[in-house]
């Protein structure tokens, strides 16, 4: 019997450094969030704000709003590039947005997490 537990107590911490170790090699990096925020953010807008926005409005400005968009990432992705913070925590990573364009549009947070080279938002609130 204790030779069992000395078996299964060596299994569990080699498997727990193994589990480190594939975490710490796959912590995804800023340039990576930087990819998914931009995507994340896009989809948002052509999804929600270009279907509230009037026909009207396209006409007015003679462009399409998703075509607008999608000729704004590079901006976008400069912006969340500036208005995020990372915190590196080895096994993952905490990435924190403060999203203000303007004082006439609304702010917004974001808070992500990045592990195993994926990413999972969890808090995203209008401010």
């Amino acid at each position: 019997m204790k030779l069992w537990n000395i078996v299964v107590s060596f299994g569990s911490i080699g498997l727990a450094a193994v589990l480190g170790l594939v975490m710490a090699n796959t912590n995804p990096s800023q340039s990576a969030y930087e990819d998914y925020a931009v995507k994340q953010l896009t989809s948002y807008l052509k999804k929600d704000v270009c279907n509230q926005t009037s026909k009207l409005i396209e006409k007015l400005i003679n462009t399409n709003c998703d075509k607008l968009i999608d000729s704004a990432n590079p901006q976008m992705r400069q912006l969340l590039s500036l208005t995020t913070e990372k915190e590196d925590l080895i096994l993952f990573s905490i990435y924190r947005t403060e999203l203000k364009v303007n004082n006439w549009l609304p702010a917004y947070r974001f808070e992500t997490v990045g592990a195993f080279n994926n990413f999972y938002t969890y808090t995203a609130e209008q401010q």
